[in-house]
């Protein structure tokens, strides 16, 4: 496992609410698309169709495993209530192994 840490990684969503944060962290830690799932709340700013909005949104940190990236955004995108969601994947560079085999055991 070691040195293959950039197979894993975090996938950062935007939610409008805690409860839609949570409801489509618990659906992808339950289908076992994510290992992990953390929801912080944040603030905001960024323009749409024009316009320049604030907003108090949840961000959810996702760790998967990359390779099912596809699949893991077609899913949140049938969750999501956002017309354009926020779905980008940052490779993790070095991991603890026991983490790793962690993260890997709770994979689907």
């Amino acid at each position: 496992m070691e040195g293959e840490a950039t197979q894993y990684g975090v996938v950062l969503v935007t939610a409008s609410s805690r409860a839609e944060a949570e409801a489509i962290a618990k659906v992808l830690v339950e289908e076992k698309r994510v290992a992990c799932a953390n929801l912080f709340p944040v603030q905001s700013v960024y323009a749409w169709q024009g316009q320049l909005c604030q907003e108090e949104e949840w961000q959810l940190f996702l760790k998967t495993d990359l390779s099912k990236f596809s699949t893991l955004e077609q899913r949140i995108r049938q969750l999501h209530s956002y017309e354009v969601p926020e779905i980008l994947a940052i490779p993790f560079v070095q991991g603890s192994l026991p983490y790793l085999q962690w993260l890997s055991g709770n994979m689907g």
